[in-house]
Protein backbone atom coordinates (compact mmCIF):
# COMPACT_ATOMS: atom_id res chain seq x y z
CA UNK A 1 0.00 0.00 0.00
CA UNK A 2 2.71 2.75 0.97
CA UNK A 3 4.67 1.94 -2.35
CA UNK A 4 1.06 2.31 -4.61
CA UNK A 5 1.32 6.10 -2.64
CA UNK A 6 4.99 6.91 -3.27
CA UNK A 7 4.23 6.03 -6.72
CA UNK A 8 1.30 8.06 -7.15
CA UNK A 9 3.46 11.01 -5.50
CA UNK A 10 5.90 10.13 -8.17
CA UNK A 11 3.01 10.30 -11.04
CA UNK A 12 1.87 13.87 -9.63
CA UNK A 13 4.78 15.79 -9.22
CA UNK A 14 6.05 14.71 -13.10
CA UNK A 15 2.61 15.75 -14.31
CA UNK A 16 3.09 19.15 -12.39
CA UNK A 17 6.58 19.55 -13.42
CA UNK A 18 5.27 18.93 -17.31
CA UNK A 19 3.13 21.21 -17.28
CA UNK A 20 4.95 23.93 -15.58
CA UNK A 21 7.47 23.80 -18.41
CA UNK A 22 4.79 23.63 -20.81
CA UNK A 23 3.29 26.62 -19.59
CA UNK A 24 6.58 28.82 -19.71
CA UNK A 25 7.26 27.28 -23.12
CA UNK A 26 3.91 28.97 -24.07
CA UNK A 27 4.57 32.21 -22.80
CA UNK A 28 7.56 32.71 -24.16
CA UNK A 29 6.52 31.71 -27.24
CA UNK A 30 3.93 34.11 -26.93
CA UNK A 31 6.36 37.21 -26.32
CA UNK A 32 8.60 37.18 -29.28
CA UNK A 33 11.02 39.46 -30.48
CA UNK A 34 9.55 42.24 -32.40
CA UNK A 35 12.19 41.91 -35.23
CA UNK A 36 15.51 41.74 -35.34
CA UNK A 37 16.61 44.88 -34.78
CA UNK A 38 15.13 44.39 -31.49
CA UNK A 39 18.12 42.23 -30.48
CA UNK A 40 20.72 45.78 -30.14
CA UNK A 41 18.89 46.56 -26.90
CA UNK A 42 19.43 43.39 -25.35
CA UNK A 43 23.39 42.95 -25.10
CA UNK A 44 25.35 39.61 -24.68
CA UNK A 45 27.68 41.58 -22.41
CA UNK A 46 28.74 45.03 -21.32
CA UNK A 47 31.32 45.00 -24.25
CA UNK A 48 28.71 44.45 -26.48
CA UNK A 49 26.53 47.61 -25.35
CA UNK A 50 29.61 50.07 -26.14
CA UNK A 51 30.22 48.61 -29.78
CA UNK A 52 29.74 51.39 -32.34
CA UNK A 53 28.04 49.23 -34.81
CA UNK A 54 25.55 48.51 -31.98
CA UNK A 55 25.36 51.59 -30.92
CA UNK A 56 24.66 53.06 -34.25
CA UNK A 57 21.87 50.70 -34.61
CA UNK A 58 20.11 51.44 -31.87
CA UNK A 59 20.24 55.14 -32.48
CA UNK A 60 18.98 54.56 -35.73
CA UNK A 61 16.30 52.27 -34.53
CA UNK A 62 15.14 55.83 -32.42
CA UNK A 63 15.53 58.05 -35.73
CA UNK A 64 13.23 55.60 -37.76
CA UNK A 65 10.65 56.08 -35.05
CA UNK A 66 10.49 59.73 -34.79
CA UNK A 67 12.00 58.74 -31.25
CA UNK A 68 14.29 62.09 -31.43
CA UNK A 69 15.41 62.59 -27.78
CA UNK A 70 16.26 59.08 -27.21
CA UNK A 71 18.28 59.36 -30.98
CA UNK A 72 19.93 62.23 -29.43
CA UNK A 73 21.20 60.38 -26.56
CA UNK A 74 22.49 57.54 -28.48
CA UNK A 75 24.25 59.81 -31.11
CA UNK A 76 26.09 61.74 -28.53
CA UNK A 77 26.58 58.63 -26.74
CA UNK A 78 28.24 57.29 -29.70
CA UNK A 79 30.37 60.38 -30.08
CA UNK A 80 31.49 61.03 -27.20
CA UNK A 81 33.16 56.90 -27.44
CA UNK A 82 34.00 57.34 -30.55
CA UNK A 83 34.34 61.03 -32.01
CA UNK A 84 37.33 58.88 -34.77
CA UNK A 85 35.12 56.39 -35.97
CA UNK A 86 34.26 56.23 -39.71
CA UNK A 87 30.79 56.67 -38.67
CA UNK A 88 30.85 59.34 -36.71
CA UNK A 89 30.10 62.31 -39.13
CA UNK A 90 27.17 59.89 -39.94
CA UNK A 91 25.85 60.29 -36.49
CA UNK A 92 26.96 64.03 -36.17
CA UNK A 93 24.43 64.37 -39.36
CA UNK A 94 21.95 62.67 -37.64
CA UNK A 95 22.20 64.14 -34.36
CA UNK A 96 21.68 67.91 -35.74
CA UNK A 97 18.97 66.24 -37.48
CA UNK A 98 17.30 65.13 -34.63
CA UNK A 99 17.38 68.54 -33.37
CA UNK A 100 16.07 70.19 -36.43
CA UNK A 101 12.74 67.86 -36.78
CA UNK A 102 12.34 68.62 -32.91
CA UNK A 103 11.35 72.17 -34.45
CA UNK A 104 7.83 72.64 -34.32
CA UNK A 105 7.46 76.24 -34.73
CA UNK A 106 8.86 79.75 -33.88
CA UNK A 107 6.51 80.44 -31.94
CA UNK A 108 7.40 77.62 -29.60
CA UNK A 109 10.73 76.80 -27.69
CA UNK A 110 13.60 78.26 -29.87
CA UNK A 111 15.94 76.01 -28.04
CA UNK A 112 15.86 73.06 -30.79
CA UNK A 113 16.86 75.65 -33.62
CA UNK A 114 20.25 76.96 -31.71
CA UNK A 115 21.13 73.14 -31.06
CA UNK A 116 20.39 72.30 -34.39
CA UNK A 117 22.53 75.14 -35.82
CA UNK A 118 25.51 74.08 -33.40
CA UNK A 119 25.37 70.53 -34.21
CA UNK A 120 25.52 71.04 -38.10
CA UNK A 121 28.64 74.02 -37.35
CA UNK A 122 30.18 71.50 -35.42
CA UNK A 123 29.50 68.83 -38.23
CA UNK A 124 31.64 71.09 -40.62
CA UNK A 125 34.31 71.90 -38.11
CA UNK A 126 35.21 68.19 -37.04
CA UNK A 127 34.14 66.34 -39.98
CA UNK A 128 35.27 68.98 -43.15
CA UNK A 129 34.51 66.97 -46.58
CA UNK A 130 32.34 64.66 -45.37
CA UNK A 131 29.60 63.42 -47.91
CA UNK A 132 26.99 66.29 -45.75
CA UNK A 133 28.92 68.99 -46.29
CA UNK A 134 26.34 70.63 -48.80
CA UNK A 135 23.45 69.21 -46.61
CA UNK A 136 25.18 71.27 -43.69
CA UNK A 137 25.28 74.73 -45.70
CA UNK A 138 21.53 74.06 -46.44
CA UNK A 139 20.64 73.17 -42.80
CA UNK A 140 23.08 76.27 -41.12
CA UNK A 141 21.01 78.64 -43.61
CA UNK A 142 17.44 77.90 -42.48
CA UNK A 143 18.71 77.91 -38.88
CA UNK A 144 19.18 81.46 -39.19
CA UNK A 145 16.75 81.82 -41.23
CA UNK A 146 14.19 80.48 -38.44
CA UNK A 147 16.74 82.45 -35.76
CA UNK A 148 15.50 85.77 -37.13
CA UNK A 149 11.53 84.73 -37.33
CA UNK A 150 12.30 84.31 -33.91
CA UNK A 151 13.26 87.75 -33.28
CA UNK A 152 10.32 89.30 -35.58
CA UNK A 153 8.05 87.32 -34.15
CA UNK A 154 8.68 88.18 -30.08
CA UNK A 155 9.64 91.82 -31.39
CA UNK A 156 6.06 92.03 -32.90
CA UNK A 157 4.64 90.62 -29.82
CA UNK A 158 6.37 92.99 -27.46
CA UNK A 159 5.07 95.87 -29.98
CA UNK A 160 1.49 95.28 -30.24
CA UNK A 161 1.75 95.42 -25.65
CA UNK A 162 3.63 98.39 -25.87
CA UNK A 163 6.78 97.19 -24.68
CA UNK A 164 8.50 99.63 -27.38
CA UNK A 165 12.10 99.26 -26.18
CA UNK A 166 12.17 95.10 -25.80
CA UNK A 167 10.43 95.19 -29.57
CA UNK A 168 12.92 98.16 -30.74
CA UNK A 169 15.84 95.49 -29.21
CA UNK A 170 14.65 92.69 -31.17
CA UNK A 171 13.86 94.03 -34.30
CA UNK A 172 17.26 95.96 -34.39
CA UNK A 173 19.10 92.54 -33.27
CA UNK A 174 17.63 91.44 -36.99
CA UNK A 175 19.29 94.34 -38.59
CA UNK A 176 22.41 93.82 -36.60
CA UNK A 177 22.78 89.64 -37.33
CA UNK A 178 21.37 89.16 -40.86
CA UNK A 179 20.78 92.82 -42.65
CA UNK A 180 21.07 91.26 -45.97
CA UNK A 181 18.16 88.37 -45.60
CA UNK A 182 14.63 89.66 -46.71
CA UNK A 183 13.43 89.38 -43.29
CA UNK A 184 15.33 92.63 -42.35
CA UNK A 185 12.98 94.57 -44.50
CA UNK A 186 10.46 94.12 -42.00
CA UNK A 187 12.41 94.23 -39.15
CA UNK A 188 13.05 97.93 -40.70
CA UNK A 189 9.12 98.46 -41.11
CA UNK A 190 8.69 97.53 -37.70
CA UNK A 191 11.19 99.59 -35.77
CA UNK A 192 9.85 102.41 -37.69
CA UNK A 193 6.51 102.18 -36.32
CA UNK A 194 8.11 101.41 -32.67
CA UNK A 195 10.14 104.25 -32.96
CA UNK A 196 7.31 106.84 -34.19
CA UNK A 197 4.41 105.70 -31.27
CA UNK A 198 7.73 106.15 -28.99
CA UNK A 199 7.71 110.16 -30.79
CA UNK A 200 11.39 109.54 -31.98
CA UNK A 201 9.62 110.48 -35.80
CA UNK A 202 13.55 111.58 -37.21
CA UNK A 203 14.61 107.74 -36.08
CA UNK A 204 11.98 106.31 -38.08
CA UNK A 205 12.13 108.31 -40.99
CA UNK A 206 15.45 107.29 -40.99
CA UNK A 207 14.34 103.50 -40.57
CA UNK A 208 11.76 104.29 -43.21
CA UNK A 209 14.32 105.87 -45.93
CA UNK A 210 16.21 102.53 -45.66
CA UNK A 211 13.51 100.17 -45.71
CA UNK A 212 13.01 102.26 -49.32
CA UNK A 213 15.97 102.38 -50.71
CA UNK A 214 17.63 98.47 -50.01
CA UNK A 215 14.08 96.67 -50.00
CA UNK A 216 11.85 98.31 -52.65
CA UNK A 217 10.37 94.67 -53.25
CA UNK A 218 9.15 94.14 -49.60
CA UNK A 219 5.69 94.19 -48.91
CA UNK A 220 5.87 97.06 -46.20
CA UNK A 221 7.76 99.61 -48.96
CA UNK A 222 4.30 101.50 -50.17
CA UNK A 223 3.18 101.73 -46.55
CA UNK A 224 6.95 102.94 -45.49
CA UNK A 225 6.44 105.61 -48.74
CA UNK A 226 3.22 106.89 -47.11
CA UNK A 227 4.44 106.65 -44.03
CA UNK A 228 7.57 108.88 -44.80
CA UNK A 229 5.46 111.52 -46.43
CA UNK A 230 2.74 111.46 -43.23
CA UNK A 231 6.20 112.47 -40.67
CA UNK A 232 7.36 114.92 -43.37
CA UNK A 233 3.82 117.01 -43.21
CA UNK A 234 3.89 116.85 -39.58
CA UNK A 235 7.61 117.75 -39.29
CA UNK A 236 7.69 121.27 -37.51
CA UNK A 237 8.60 124.23 -39.24
CA UNK A 238 11.51 125.84 -37.90
CA UNK A 239 12.22 129.59 -37.89
CA UNK A 240 14.56 130.93 -40.68
CA UNK A 241 14.54 134.49 -39.41
CA UNK A 242 17.64 135.40 -36.90
CA UNK A 243 17.66 138.46 -35.01
CA UNK A 244 19.56 141.53 -36.18
CA UNK A 245 19.45 143.88 -33.45
CA UNK A 246 22.53 144.01 -31.37
CA UNK A 247 20.29 143.91 -27.98
CA UNK A 248 18.78 141.21 -29.70
CA UNK A 249 21.96 139.22 -29.71
CA UNK A 250 22.99 140.37 -26.65
CA UNK A 251 20.30 137.91 -25.18
CA UNK A 252 20.65 135.07 -27.47
CA UNK A 253 24.29 135.23 -25.27
CA UNK A 254 22.71 135.75 -22.10
CA UNK A 255 20.30 133.16 -23.01
CA UNK A 256 23.67 130.67 -23.75
CA UNK A 257 25.05 131.53 -20.33
CA UNK A 258 21.74 130.89 -18.04
CA UNK A 259 20.22 127.75 -20.30
CA UNK A 260 17.79 128.22 -17.80
CA UNK A 261 15.69 131.09 -19.40
CA UNK A 262 13.05 131.20 -21.88
CA UNK A 263 13.91 131.78 -25.34
CA UNK A 264 11.05 134.11 -25.92
CA UNK A 265 13.08 137.79 -23.77
CA UNK A 266 11.36 140.54 -24.65
CA UNK A 267 13.34 144.23 -24.50
CA UNK A 268 12.18 145.49 -21.46
CA UNK A 269 13.54 142.18 -19.59
CA UNK A 270 17.62 142.87 -21.07
CA UNK A 271 18.30 144.67 -17.51
CA UNK A 272 17.39 142.32 -15.19
CA UNK A 273 19.11 139.61 -17.42
CA UNK A 274 21.78 141.70 -17.48
CA UNK A 275 22.13 142.38 -13.92
CA UNK A 276 21.93 137.96 -13.03
CA UNK A 277 24.20 137.55 -14.93
CA UNK A 278 26.52 139.67 -13.56
CA UNK A 279 26.41 138.66 -10.29
CA UNK A 280 26.47 134.86 -11.68
CA UNK A 281 30.16 135.67 -12.71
Amino acid sequence: MALSWRRKTIVIIAVLAVGCSSTNASKSMRQPLEGTDQQIFIADSIKDNYDPTVMMKRAESFFEKEEYPEAIIEYQHFLDLHRTHTLASDAQYKLAESHLKQIKDVDRDPDPIHKALEAFEKLQKDYPGSRYDRNAVERIAACHQLIAEVHLKVGQFYYRRDAFLAAAHRFERILTLYPEMDIAGEALYYLALTYKDMGADDWAREQLIALTERFPNCPHAASGQKMIASLNQSRPIEPIAKPSNREDNRIDILFSLNGALPRAVSTPSLAPITSLSSHTK
